[in-house]
């Protein structure tokens, strides 16, 4: 085993770690907050957009435990926390993917990271917390649920997969919505289920066939990003009507997506 792969290796051990701790915390959080009477949380952008106290708190775990284990390393994560490491790689942290979902009492919502370095993401991890199950993964990193390898990702044509999405109506300009209409009209079926990187675990276990979002943050991007890849799906990204959209799941629907979205 060559050197780059034993530390692969073990920063996805540590990733798991990491995730299936948070994910599990703020489950008990959760738990108890509503024994309590409430979680309490703080609307960013809309009311669909916000933060919990189990967001903040699951987030220092997180970055607490690679200060002591990757001191060199540096932190990227949603709730605020950032460092400028020294080796050129970087941990994306989401603590909470999903916190409406999370907040409301529903169970599609997950705890997620990437590591990534100045070329490429290096792998990503995903705990989803109310089945209690790991994915791990990365394009040099054939992924794996709870440990056993996940097939490849179907490769199916956009007219016979779900597409999973999210599309903030009232943020929409004439442009986007256009070219999201013509994504949504090829696609056999279309879901938003809220949470990216659930969604991208979903796709990776071929449950749906592709996600398009635009303006997605590295966070909601990259843990499920690299675990599509992983499991012989692709993940791109592309400019249309004015933003920046994230395309994984099957290569065919990929393809056709970026097209529709280039309205090529």
């Amino acid at each position: 085993m060559s050197g780059h792969a034993h530390d692969l290796a073990a920063d996805a051990r540590l990733a798991g770690e990491l995730v299936r701790a948070a994910g599990q915390f703020a489950l008990r959080m959760r738990a108890e907050g509503a024994a309590a009477g409430g979680l309490g949380s703080e609307q960013k952008t809309s009311v669909s957009d916000i933060v919990t106290a189990a967001d903040h708190a699951a987030e220092r775990m997180i970055v607490e435990r690679l200060a002591r284990e990757r001191p060199g390393d540096g932190i990227l994560a949603e709730e605020g926390s950032r460092a400028t490491g020294t080796s050129g790689r970087t941990w994306v942290i989401d603590p909470v993917d999903g916190t409406y979902n999370f907040h409301s009492g529903l169970p599609w919502w997950c705890s997620a990271l990437a590591l990534v370095d100045a070329d490429d993401v290096l792998l990503g991890a995903v705990h989803h917390p109310h089945d209690d199950t790991l994915f791990l993964g990365g394009p040099d990193l054939p992924s794996t649920r709870d440990g056993a390898p996940l097939g490849r990702v179907p490769d199916l044509p956009l007219a016979e997969v779900c597409a999973t999405t999210y599309l903030h109506y009232p943020r929409a300009t004439p442009d986007i919505a256009t070219a999201f209409a013509r994504v949504a009209g090829h696609a056999a079926t279309v879901r938003m289920l809220g949470s990216g990187s659930m969604d991208a675990m979903a796709i990776a276990q071929g449950q749906l066939g592709v996600s398009f979002q635009h303006t997605v943050a590295d966070w909601d991007r990259l843990p499920g990003a690299a675990i599509i890849r992983g499991a012989g799906g692709e993940a791109s990204r592309i400019e249309a009507a004015g933003v920046v959209w994230s395309v994984a799941g099957s290569p065919t629907a990929v393809a056709e997506v970026r097209d529709l979205l280039a309205d090529r």
